[in-house]
């Protein structure tokens, strides 16, 4: 173990670690017990644990191949189109155009039965709430009245904007779609819900902290610590 792995997991903030696990919980279908986590001191021995809570019958298949097909199929059917023009290097863009976007993200979450948080407001839009907020709490050391108001208004602003106006994609493909929806769904990705692949387990969890942690994954070892 390099001393770059151990300050690499070290620097987590432990809410960042604890809303990973989380989603982990709600992927696999189990919630960790109030100590069961109090121990574990490695990466690998969090792997093992989980690993060990998932339940199903164990099969030796690819889920991620499951949850394209089941995906490829949802936007055949609310698109319309044939789903064998569907693959894992599809543009998202293409499939979805902008004027009804938001609409059909929406269709294929109800027809997913998951949620589809793909879309993002434009870059302009975000960079000028962000300073709005941080000139806001910037203004609480001058007239706290005028902040509370600015940060008030920016926090309204930026409700409207993600739930109205979101309509950048912050992935390309349906293959970036897939391994987005199959590490946040693993159980209802799978053809058969009752089963699991119980060597993709470990896998899927380093993806996570990967992804929502933005770590590369070779510091992700059996043996990177926590403490």
């Amino acid at each position: 173990m390099t001393d770059t792995t151990t300050i690499e997991l070290k620097n987590i903030d432990p809410g960042d670690i604890s809303d990973v696990l989380v989603k982990i919980e709600k992927s696999f279908g189990f919630k960790f017990g109030d100590t069961e986590l109090k121990d574990v001191k490695t990466f690998g021995e969090l792997c093992d644990i989980i690993t060990s809570r998932v339940q199903g019958d164990n099969v030796d298949d690819c889920t991620n191949q499951q949850g394209f097909y089941k995906i490829r199929n949802a936007i055949a059917t609310i698109q319309a189109t044939d789903k064998n023009s569907i693959t894992p290097d599809t543009n998202l863009q293409q499939i979805f155009p902008r004027p009804n976007r938001r609409k059909k993200i929406k269709e294929l979450k109800n027809e997913l039965d998951m949620a589809v948080d793909i879309l993002d407001i434009k870059g302009w839009l975000r960079w000028t709430i962000f300073s709005g907020v941080a000139g806001s709490l910037i203004m609480f050391f001058f007239n706290w009245k005028l902040a509370l108001s600015g940060l008030t208004f920016f926090i309204v602003i930026s409700w409207a904007a993600y739930n109205f106006f979101a309509k950048e994609f912050k992935l390309a493909t349906v293959g970036q779609l897939t391994e987005k929806l199959v590490r946040e769904n693993y159980l209802k990705s799978r053809r058969n819900s009752s089963t699991i692949n119980r060597n993709e387990i470990a896998r899927k969890v380093k993806e996570f902290f990967s992804k929502e942690l933005d770590l590369e994954e070779e510091v992700l070892t059996r043996q990177a610590t926590f403490v």
